[in-house]
């Protein structure tokens, strides 16, 4: 199930997008209070954006842009709206998201066609042990997808390893959806109880939340611990609520495919302007076919790099490599630019660190400080130090770390109101 267009020269991909931005362009200018209010006030005239390398001459949308003004990105009247979704407000409030009939099935086309990038086909039956409640919009996609895929679909949600197991020993899931590092939990869980893991149903795991993969591509410490004990393949997956479209990476595991039909990337530096090919920067994108709220060159604070060779999966479409931090989380320490994923990295390669956290706050000179709280099994002086040496060999610094119990870091890492694992504490700007 590999669309038409993803198989197109990248020319005949560029000038497929050209004439959907011009469309784009069109809808939300009469459309958007937001974009038309924009538009009138800088003068712009849309009918000169006539290529893709046009767009940098149009302003950016940035969080705090659907922040201040939500209700003005609606195009349509409240009564068209069939589902309300909201962000997680990783960083800051929350934005809501309609989300009209017609944009609903555009989300199922995109995981349909994600799903299908991973090797999900009709007949397989799949285990969704994320949240599908509380507008959180990539559960209702994950099973929106799935039907059009006309895949079976176990709906157990998240955490609570013997359910899990339960589910999957009675049913025979083929995939699960999941946070990967909650596998890990999986795997302790079936070792305890003697389960044969290995024996089980389970062909792969789509993975969310967490990265899998260093920057060449190659298994992070987090997806070689799962796989050097579980034989799954697990796949990549990126996606967010603002941009109603999903990156997922295909069995070659080079990078999250892009959908030409659903969405416009750019890869833009400080001065938003597109960065050299194999350069890094903020990951900016166009929706295409929303009806109810459109998106013009949103900015998601996700530093990343493109990728536009061809795969060898027959798709000629970009791909988007593994986040390499949030810009906001970006961390200056002793002369180090440092990203949690990084720091997330080193202390996986631990097993005796059960749990963790970073919290980051302002020290007397003005100046970026780290501190990690780790959770052990067995507590040392000898354990700290070799953890120390381990971030001075990798990350060329070593960051305050102290001891802490699972009693007192599950609740902050593993809040309730959270649809995912909160490990980075961010105290710079209350300070």
């Amino acid at each position: 199930m590999i669309p038409a267009i993803e198989k197109k020269s990248l020319e005949e991909i560029k000038i497929f997008q050209e004439q959907k931005l011009a469309e784009l362009l069109g809808y939300i200018s009469g459309n958007s209070p937001f974009y038309k209010r924009l538009f009138d006030g800088q003068n712009i005239d849309i009918s000169k954006v006539k290529t893709l390398e046009d767009l940098q001459f149009l302003p950016v949308t940035t969080k705090e842009d659907l922040q201040q003004y939500n209700d003005d990105f609606l195009c349509v009247p409240q009564y068209k709206i069939i589902d309300y979704a909201s962000t997680s407000g990783t960083l800051g409030d929350p934005v809501t998201f309609g989300l009209t009939d017609s944009d609903l099935d555009r989300l199922a086309y995109n995981e349909a066609i994600s799903f299908a990038c991973a090797g999900i086909s009709e007949g397989d039956v799949v285990q969704l042990m994320t949240t599908i409640d509380r507008k959180f919009m990539a559960g209702l996609a994950y099973f929106l997808g799935l039907r059009k895929l006309k895949v079976g679909v176990i709906r157990v949600g998240a955490g609570i390893p013997e359910m899990q197991w339960d589910s999957i020993l009675k049913y025979n899931p083929s995939y699960l959806i999941t946070v990967p590092s909650f596998l890990l939990k999986l795997i302790e869980y079936a070792e305890i109880h003697g389960i044969n893991y290995n024996n089980s149903s389970i062909k792969g795991a789509i993975c969310i939340g967490e990265s899998l993969r260093e920057q060449d591509f190659s298994m992070n410490i987090l997806s070689k611990k799962i796989t050097d004990k579980w034989n799954i393949k697990l796949y990549s997956t990126y996606a967010s609520t603002e941009m109603s479209t999903a990156f997922t990476e295909c069995e070659h595991g080079k990078g999250g495919h892009h959908h030409p039909e659903l969405i416009i990337v750019e890869v833009l530096d400080e001065n938003n302007m597109p960065v050299k090919n194999g350069e890094t920067g903020e990951l900016t994108f166009t929706t295409l076919g929303i009806e109810a709220m459109p998106l013009l060159r949103f900015k998601t604070g996700d530093i990343v790099q493109l990728h536009n060779e061809p795969c060898s999966c027959g798709r000629n479409t970009l791909r988007v490599g593994p986040v390499v931090g949030r810009k906001k989380q970006m961390i200056k320490y002793k002369g180090t630019t440092l990203y949690p994923p990084a720091m997330n990295d080193v202390l996986s390669s631990f097993d005796n660190i059960e749990n963790h956290l970073i919290e980051i706050s302002t020290n007397d000179l003005g100046t970026d400080e780290i501190l990690i709280k780790i959770a052990v099994k067995n507590q040392t002086p000898e354990f700290l130090q070799e953890i120390k040496d381990h971030f001075r060999a990798k990350l060329r610094v070593t960051p305050k770390i102290e001891f802490a119990s699972k009693e007192v870091l599950n609740p902050l890492v593993f809040n309730p109101m959270s649809r995912k694992p909160i490990r980075f504490f961010d105290y710079r700007n209350t300070i």
